[in-house]
Parts: structure tokens; sequence; C-alpha cells
């Protein structure tokens, strides 16, 4: 799809949280300001527009900042001369002149609130805590993969990759102790602890509040540290008593991944970790799981996330091949 909108020779409206898709496809860029109610047109890609934007917005604080002090001097005078009545006149016009002043001025943009995501060092565990021996797995006369080994040693990380029904997600399940496989069995190394991030977000109970999906996922985390991890991924107030199912994609995103911190998993599982994320987002749990010292199996299309990863090996479906990673299989990810 990438390369069919970057050759597209008609106009297009992109709407989406996938940066490297807006960073090769777009060249104007709307940015709706929710602070001043404006839409700030930028005519340039979306590199150059980020750079602009930030200028703006140095600009406008910079601007902000040399009126409010000429307003502040106006006032001052302004009260001085009110004492008397000879100046009560211009008085009155330094204070109208001081309004107008802060009136004339466009709102300084809001810092945007990002989930700040820190793993916990993972529980201890053996050399490695997680195998697959001949697993299979059909559906009814399909049949999805056959005879796939692999072993998850202690800190590795691993990229799943295969195209749409190759069977990434039903291995992940698998290794997730949620789905069976048809054949073979999944071996629990000593001291294993998954954590496992489904797609669709259906580790979460939609019928429980945000706090209770977090004391589920903890049961020894107290309530003000289960509020306290909340409010990092940026649950706070009675944000935390929401039912889940009325959640937001993104803010699922969020509380199944802060179920997951407070997990202590040696072996996290992911499945599409990045989508619903908004790209400050996406980039915290990225540096997050860039330092993350426990293993890491991931199912992603989205190649800037495998990369930042820095992935050891990758495991090829249907065939369950192995191999080393290289910057090759990027190009199959985006086929994919």
């Amino acid at each position: 799809m990438r390369d069919f909108l970057k050759s597209y020779q008609g106009g297009l409206i992109v709407i989406s949280h996938d940066v490297d898709l807006v960073e090769e496809t777009v060249n104007r860029v709307f940015y709706l300001d929710g602070n001043r109610t404006v839409i700030d047109i930028y005519n340039m890609g979306w590199n150059a527009y980020k750079k602009a934007r930030e200028t703006d917005e140095e600009r406008r604080k910079r601007d902000r900042a040399i009126a409010e002090k000429k307003a502040s001097t106006l006032q001052l005078q302004a009260a001085k001369f009110g004492a008397k009545a000879s100046k009560a006149v211009a008085a009155k016009q330094m204070v109208r002149r001081a309004e107008s002043l802060l009136n004339s001025l466009d709102e300084v943009r809001e810092v945007e609130r990002v989930a700040k995501i820190k793993f916990p060092d993972p529980a201890p565990c053996g050399r490695t805590p997680l195998m697959g021996e001949n697993l299979s797995k059909s559906y009814g006369s399909l049949e999805i993969f056959t005879a796939v080994d692999l072993a998850i040693d202690k800190g590795s990380k691993v990229v799943i990759i295969g195209l749409n029904g190759a069977g990434k997600t039903t291995l992940l399940r698998m290794l997730a102790g949620i789905d069976k496989p048809d054949t073979g069995e999944i071996i629990a190394g000593h001291g294993l602890k998954v954590g496992y991030f489904a797609q669709e977000h259906e580790t979460l109970d939609v019928a429980r509040s945000v706090l209770e999906n977090m004391q589920r996922a903890a049961p020894q985390l107290a309530d003000t540290d289960a509020r306290k991890v909340l409010g990092s991924f940026l649950f706070t107030g009675d944000d935390v008593n929401k039912p889940a199912g009325v959640l937001s994609g993104g803010e699922k995103t969020r509380l199944a991944l802060a179920s997951l911190v407070v997990s202590s998993a040696n072996v996290l599982l992911l499945d599409e970790p990045t989508n619903n994320l908004d790209p400050a987002s996406r980039e915290e749990i990225l540096r997050a799981l860039s330092t993350f010292t426990g293993a890491v199996v991931l199912v992603s299309h989205d190649v800037g996330a495998v990369l930042a990863l820095n992935p050891e090996r990758v495991l090829i479906l249907p065939d369950g091949d192995e191999d080393h990673w290289n910057e090759g299989y990027a190009e199959l990810i985006e086929l994919s």
C-alpha cells in the first residue's frame, strides 16, 4: 500500500499513527491545534513539519513572554496613574492597551501528555524459560503451520514474521497458554513468567474498571501503588473508575501495557503493541522495550518497532524456519 500511495497521482487525505507511512507519503500537514481551536497548514513533508511546528511554538512562547512583560509594566504604571485624578484617563488607556496585548496573543500549546513507561527488572528465570516443540495448528481442513520448533532464551529478542494468515497471532497465543496446539507441546522453563499483549486487547476484562483490571494483573499491588502506575499511563482521577469497555483503542493499549509493567514478566509476548498509539506514545514504548532486559517475542507490521527492538533472531511462518536477523527481513515485514 505504501508504494501505491507514494506513486499515486491523485490527492489523498491520511489519518494515521503510522509515522513511517506519513513520512514517506505526505507533502502537506494539517495540524489541529486544540488549544487555539485552529487548523495550521504546513505545505511540507512530515519531518520538515515537525521542525517547523516546534519553531512556531517557540516563537509563540517568546511573543507571549514579551507581551506579558509589557502588559505588566503598563498595568503597574496605570495603577500609579489611577491614584491621580489628572491622569485617570491615561491610566484607563494603559489598562486597555495591556488587555489588548494579551488578547491578541496565540495560546501556547500545552505539552503533550505522554505515557511514561519503564519495565522493571524481570523475575529471575532459567537459561531457556520458554520452548515449543513440534507445534502445529489447523482449522478444519486448513493447515496454518506444522512442526514448528522454537526456544526463547533468557533476555533474547525474537521477531515472528509471515504473511497475513500464516499463524503469527496463533503461535503467540499458544506460547501464552491461551490456545492449545494440535500437536506438540509448550514447555515452561524454570521461573517462567509470561506477559502477553493481545492485539485485540482480549486480555482486558471490559466489564471491570481500569483500576480493577490493574489489580487483577497484580493482586499484590496496593491501591495507591496501582493508581500511581496508572497515572504514569495517563489514567488520573476518575479515569481509573471507567469500565475498560468504554476506552478508546489507544487507552486500551495503554492499560494493557500498564498491566505488563506490573507483571514482572521475564518473557513478553507482544502482538502489534504499537497499534492505536499516537507517535509520542509509540516512541515511549519502543524506548522502554529497547532497555528491557527480559526476553521479547514480537509480532508487528511496524517496521520501525521491529528495528527499535534490535532483534537477534527471526522465526518465519508458516514454515517455521529460523534465522539470524538482518535488515533484509524488514522488507518482508513491509510486504506482509
